[in-house]
């Protein structure tokens, strides 16, 4: 009778062997994708210096570039997934019914094909059987008298919950791949950049669309330490959260220290220059005057030099060159400065370009009613963050410590059972039958049976009268 194909295909399913190859693929594609350089984790300059363009068009169009996110992925793992569903099914009610009413009364075919026994003579059935059951008492095996019609005997064991380890690890991949699933699903991972001061609810995912935070992140500062060489220690950012206009969390985020609030989490990635300017400091002196002033600009920032006149600063160039009569930025390092202000007088209505320093051609500077002296820069950097939400890594985290305990279950804990039955010979001799069994570490097993049979014929031996102190001395007299 042919095999209904539904049935077919479940079999196949919860056959070890599907579970197996099913398992070799998702590893080797994971592994695959912490080899390859993923988006949007990895800068794009960054993947296209790493691979030329035929290749990663090729990576980028079989979802290598984004395995986790990949749809083929998705499916491995829900394949995968349903594969230890339908072994599970299959084998349960067999493994159940072992742990539920494990064999504790054994017929003689059984005590024949048993490998671990020992016969010991007795003389009394009950003496044996309280030997036999305070022996196993202290080693642990919780033994249990079987009565039945016509014989008595015991059974004790240990860790029977070892025969349920596999399931254990079972319903741990189980999480680890419904986490998988739920981030490939649902989760994001996108980028954001800011500089000191600067905050946002807003974050763009490399190739995806922006996502929209229920609160805001703002950066208090940000920086990096060098070792001796001038080579960069770690980054470090200032972060707070704000939400509804409050401050809610402050945290100094490094490298694998990340700031975590509503399931969000903010990575250090990067940090840089702008090229901007942040703070500009200048000595401003009236020509009139001549009382040095000192005052500090950021960009398009104003400060009055007196009631009439106000100076801003309208550019600032790091590393600046001049051509065709313009003044371009040749790089964002401070190498070559120049700043543009722009004084105003209230009085004339008139703007006077004033550049420091002055560049022949293009600056107003004589026109001034004020000299400027530069006196300290700082330039402007920003902080790059990798943000991720991940709804299915309470699923990944609660699955690996779910295995940490069926692993440990699998390989510390043994199920061992031993029965104790007392038995006659062809001769009608009084034997006590002692048989063990464990489903691991046999060999250790053995040494222990065999210390549990020592026990017991220690316990069986007949106790040797004492001669009291009384009768030792009566005799001597004699």
């Amino acid at each position: 009778m042919a095999i209904p194909l539904p049935r077919k295909i479940w079999q196949t399913l919860g056959a070890i062997k599907t579970g197996v190859i099913l398992l070799i693929l998702t590893v080797i594609l994971a592994a695959a994708g912490t080899l390859i350089l993923q988006r949007p984790a990895t800068d794009p300059d960054e993947i296209q210096r790493a691979y030329s363009p035929q290749v990663l068009r090729l990576l980028d169009g079989l979802g290598l570039t984004d395995v986790f996110h990949a749809w083929w992925f998705v499916l491995l793992l829900s394949l995968v997934s349903l594969s230890i569903v339908a072994a599970s099914i299959q084998r349960f009610p067999n493994a159940w019914r072992f742990y539920a009413r494990p064999y504790k009364s054994p017929d003689e075919a059984f005590r024949k094909a048993l490998p671990t026994h020992k016969l010991i003579a007795i003389k009394d059935e009950e003496t044996a059987l309280s030997a036999a059951e305070r022996v196993l008492a202290k080693k642990g095996f919780h033994p249990e008298r079987i009565v039945r019609e016509n014989s008595f005997s015991l059974f004790g064991e240990r860790n029977r919950i070892s025969e349920m380890a596999v399931y254990i690890v079972h319903a741990s991949l189980l999480l680890i791949f419904l986490g998988g699933i739920i981030d490939a699903e649902f989760g994001w991972r996108a980028f954001l950049s800011l500089t000191r001061g600067e905050q946002s609810s807003e974050v763009q995912a490399q190739n995806g669309p922006k996502h929209f935070l229920p609160f805001a992140v703002r950066c208090d500062g940000a920086g990096q330490e060098n070792y001796a060489d001038g080579t960069p220690k770690k980054w470090w950012s200032n972060l707070t959260v704000l939400k509804g206009g409050r401050e809610v969390l402050h945290k100094q985020i490094v490298v694998n220290e990340p700031l975590v609030y509503g399931g969000v989490r903010f990575y250090q990635a990067s940090y840089g220059k702008t090229g901007k300017v942040d703070k500009l400091v200048l000595t401003a002196t009236s020509r009139q005057s001549m009382n040095p002033k000192d005052i500090t600009l950021g960009l398009n920032e104003t400060a009055a030099l007196d009631p009439d006149t106000t100076v801003r600063l309208a550019e600032f160039i790091p590393d600046y060159v001049v051509g065709d009569g313009q003044v371009y930025a040749r790089s964002n390092d401070l190498e070559n400065p120049a700043a543009r202000l722009v004084v105003e007088s209230k009085k004339s209505g008139q703007a006077i370009n004033y550049w420091l320093p002055a560049i022949p051609g293009i600056e107003q500077n004589a026109l001034s009613p004020y000299d400027f002296q530069g006196k300290d820069v700082q330039m402007a950097y920003f902080t790059g963050l990798e943000v991720s939400h991940e709804p299915g890594q309470w699923g990944v985290w609660a699955g690996v410590l779910l295995m940490g305990l069926g692993l440990v279950v699998v390989f510390y804990l043994v199920h061992s059972r031993i029965w104790v039955v007392p038995v006659r010979d062809a001769r009608g001799q009084l034997q006590l039958w002692i048989g063990g069994a464990a489903n691991k570490n046999k060999d250790v097993f053995e040494q222990r049976f065999s210390d549990v049979v020592k026990q017991i014929e220690w316990e069986l031996k007949p106790s040797q009268p004492e001669i009291s102190q009384t009768s030792v001395a009566a005799l001597t007299e004699k």
